[in-house]
């Protein structure tokens, strides 16, 4: 990780940045500073380990290498402590000093030695934890390049800020160097690899024309691309801005957990004081000693305290969030597998979700029983309209004629009339392509279940007839999902009978067909009443009805922006494979949550009452508490795995 401006030294430590980076420290001690705080509490387990040893024949030795354990693990404590009660904030950390120094004080140093380990310990556990939950967002920060080689005008390069390079600004890429903004190729072949962005390691060619994304990796050729996006606009920059979002909107059980923390810290600390003057005259019993009421009460404090509970939650959705963006699937907080556990219905949109949204022309057909002009005649004039607009069935029928070795004929009197058709003059006869309602003929046109545009030669009717290709894994995914018990529906402004083709390929029973926006906003309202429903779509007409859905899942690579912004989970490669696995790792997490918060509360009510009754001596409520710390830590890791 490159450190782009000059840190003040206290700036750079609220910075939260790992300390082997911190621009304070020589290149060869940076090594040393790596894991810090789990090597010094390791280094404090192995003194206070001695100094029990050394307690049998040499107190003296033992009593010095306890006081390293004190100054290794009992002095970062002691200063967080310090810096919580300047802000009036009593927690966990609070509590957990509080309860070793008082066992220092009342002659139980190697317990209080022994809790400061474990805590620290424990700590840098969850630290180590939550780093590597966080490992996409890490490994994107430093995937990203912070230095563009710009080609100026007269072919001399240059290296600058990424910051500063605009939009327009060509930029040189060699092999192996990662893309430092989106752009397109202007000159130059390569295959480049979008594993980081996509969790797809198989490599893509890119040649002139075609878009390149920040963060891919070129691995062969070199490139030179004209840059499309600033750096805060990047897809790179887009992705590490919703893994961060994802990491701060909690879940509604960690919220609880977090108002909940600060109260449990304070109400254990005034039990702690209730116990230490009342258990002698309830169980007659001293105040001091290892049977006295401070001693017992002091050992209540460390099991009641909640470690464990506070970071069972927080540690599982990370390394949830975490394991989905390895796969290539972005998710804005754990709250959203809390949403999504909780669905009982999927809405798919049609176009650019269960298919691929490239239409391909399958055919001609003549309508007219007297054709005055050949089928090669009729493409030929149905090419040299559609070439003139941008539009899938005039990229689909100009591919057509292409394939088929035709030449577009010559076109006069060229006229686009928005969203009905085109009109034109071929050797005097006018011409139009088109939907039923613009061709306006009087020969009956059958309702099909494909789409088709309509050409009129004079009096000659031909229909070309288009596919829009399913996506192969839609049928795969829609049956798991099924077999899951969700119900699903599709959604679409197609025509019922294009729009049930497809539905029947897939299975998918129920249908929404001829939805405009504002008829599948209301649509997926009326669901959402019924039960829970998460929605899938792609583009800027499904926006809407993502925000509306408890869940909204949006296509990342052919999606419009608008959409993406309005969803809740952005599939990064399109595949729709994705949302079987990312429903049962929904489930999982809420699983694993459960198992942690079970074995929080657990060790809480097993330990506490007999620590009061002194059936749990000091040291073992230590070893069950950050015991309970570790394991918790620990299972959610498991939800790193793919």
């Amino acid at each position: 990780m490159t450190l782009e401006s000059p840190y003040i030294f206290d700036e750079f430590f609220t910075s939260g940045l790992e300390e082997s980076i911190s621009p304070f420290l020589k290149r060869s001690s940076r090594p040393w500073a790596k894991n810090l705080s789990l090597k010094s509490s390791l280094l404090a387990g192995f003194f206070l380990l001695s100094s029990f040893v050394a307690h049998f024949y040499s107190p003296d030795l033992s009593h010095l290498l306890l006081l390293l354990v004190y100054f290794l693990a009992g002095t970062p404590a002691l200063l967080n402590t310090i810096e919580d009660l300047r802000n009036l904030e009593i927690n966990i950390d609070v509590l957990m000093a509080m309860a070793a120094f008082l066992s220092f004080l009342i002659g139980s140093q190697m317990e209080g030695g022994l809790l400061l380990v474990l805590f620290a310990f424990s700590g840098a556990m969850e630290a180590a934890v939550s780093r590597k939950a966080r490992g996409a967002l890490h490994n994107l920060n430093n995937l990203s390049p912070t230095i563009g080689v710009v080609i100026e005008e007269d072919g001399s390069l240059v290296e600058r800020s990424v910051r500063e390079i605009n939009v327009g600004t060509r930029l040189l890429v060699r092999a192996g160097e990662v893309v430092p903004l989106d752009g397109t190729v202007v000159d130059g072949h390569s295959f480049v690899n979008l594993v980081h962005l996509t969790g797809e390691s198989v490599p893509l060619s890119k040649k002139v024309g075609d878009e390149i994304q920040a963060g891919s990796r070129n691995l062969d050729g070199t490139l030179s691309i004209s840059v499309t996006k600033s750096s805060a606009e990047s897809t790179l920059s887009k992705i590490v801005q919703l893994i961060n979002e994802a990491q701060t909107m909690k879940p509604h059980i960690q919220r609880f957990l977090d108002r909940f923390s600060k109260w449990y810290a304070i109400s254990i600390i005034s039990l702690f004081f209730l116990f230490a003057l009342t258990l002698p005259f309830i169980l007659v019993i001293p105040f001091f000693g290892n049977e006295g009421s401070i001693y017992r009460a002091l050992t209540f404090l460390i099991a009641a305290s909640p470690c464990a509970l506070i970071i069972a939650t927080p540690t599982a959705y990370l390394s949830a969030i975490s394991a989905c963006a390895k796969k290539g699937i972005l998710l804005k907080g754990g709250i959203t597998l809390d949403a999504l556990a909780s669905c009982k219905m999927i809405a798919f949109d049609k176009t650019g979700t269960l298919t691929t949204g490239a239409l391909t022309c399958s055919g001609i057909e003549c309508l007219s029983e007297d054709p005055e002009t050949t089928i090669d005649q009729a493409i030929a004039i149905a090419a040299s309209l559609e070439r003139n607009v941008t539009h899938p069935m005039a990229e689909a029928i100009c591919t057509f004629a292409a394939e088929k070795g035709i030449a577009p004929t010559a076109l006069t009197h060229f006229q686009s009339v928005a969203g009905f058709g085109l009109v034109g003059e071929v050797d005097g006869r006018e011409v139009k392509i088109g939907n039923d309602e613009f061709i306006d003929v009087k020969i009956p046109l059958e309702k099909r279940s494909e789409m088709v545009s309509y050409l009129l030669i004079g009096k000659t009717l031909f229909s070309f007839i288009f596919l829009d290709t399913i996506r192969p894994e839609a049928a795969a995914t829609v049956r798991e999902l099924k077999e899951k018990g969700l119900e699903l529906v599709m959604l679409t402004g197609d025509h019922e009978e294009s729009a049930r083709k497809v539905a029947e390929e897939v299975g998918i029973e129920r249908l929404y067909a001829n939805l405009r926006p504002e008829h599948k906003l209301e649509t997926v309202s009326n669901l959402s009443a019924e039960k829970p429903l998460a929605m899938v779509g792609d583009g800027i007409n499904d926006a809407p009805a993502l925000t509306r859905a408890s869940v909204g899942i949006s296509m990342g690579q052919i999606g419009s922006a608008t959409a993406v912004d309005a969803s809740d989970i952005v599939l990064l490669q399109d595949d729709l494979s994705l949302i079987s696995y990312l429903h049962k790792r929904a489930h999982k997490t809420m699983r694993i949550v459960r198992e942690n918060l079970t074995l929080a509360l657990g060790v809480i009510f097993i330990a506490t009452t007999p620590a009061l009754l002194g059936f749990i001596p000091l040291w073992l409520a230590v070893i069950l508490h950050e015991g309970g710390t570790v394991l918790v830590g620990l299972n959610s890791l498991r939800l790193l795995k793919k």
